[in-house]
């Protein structure tokens, strides 16, 4: 892939991520009068907002460490081994900072 298509592709995630975790850190609804169970939904809600919202934070700083790598000309290269990342997974996956092999090893230790 190469660096303007990954720019534009980077920064179209970026600004998507930013308006989902905008959306996902709104107010949350206020308890009133409700039965318990509406309290339960609500908790289970947010629950579910703040995973979401861990998810996309996550994923923004990727993408953010993409785009740092992009402009210190490192892009596409494997962040532990410095061989190229598969092209086919730069394209599923911009923000990808691994390779295949590493990125299966990290995972594996987790």
């Amino acid at each position: 892939m190469d660096d303007a298509t990954a720019r534009t592709q980077l920064e179209s995630m970026l600004a998507e991520l930013d308006r989902s975790i905008k959306v996902l850190r709104g107010d949350s609804v206020m308890v009133g009068d409700r039965s318990a169970a509406d309290a339960g939904s609500d908790l289970t809600d947010a629950d579910r907002r703040q995973a979401m919202n861990d998810v996309a934070t996550r994923q923004r700083t990727a993408v953010l460490d993409a785009l740092k790598r992009l402009d210190a000309g490192v892009y596409g290269r494997c962040v532990d081994c410095r061989t190229p990342v598969p092209e086919g997974r730069l394209a599923a996956r911009p923000e990808a900072a691994r390779c295949v092999q590493c990125q299966s090893r990290r995972e594996r230790r987790r």
